[in-house]
């Protein structure tokens, strides 16, 4: 499993060619969307780490009970942003 740091590295890198690219083109429409997209993919982004992690921490159990657990810890977990 990548770490974090990695990950986020990674998402950030990608953006930071493109903000790049569209400040030497002086593109600010360009470089304003990219911000602004960095800045709503990096907060799914870490959701989606915060629920891996969630469900790593429930143990590497190979039962069927540990994965029911799982999957009600992601019910969860998903009804909480309504």
């Amino acid at each position: 499993m990548r770490p974090r740091e990695r990950i986020i590295a990674n998402l950030e890198s990608i953006y930071r060619e493109a903000y790049d690219r569209a400040k030497g083109l002086e593109d600010k429409d360009r470089m304003l969307d990219l911000d602004a997209s960095f800045q709503r993919e990096q907060l799914i982004l870490e959701v989606l780490l915060d629920v891996r992690d969630a469900l790593c921490a429930l143990g590497e159990e190979s039962s069927s009970e540990s994965a029911l657990k799982k999957l009600d810890t992601l019910r969860k977990i998903t009804r909480l942003g309504r």
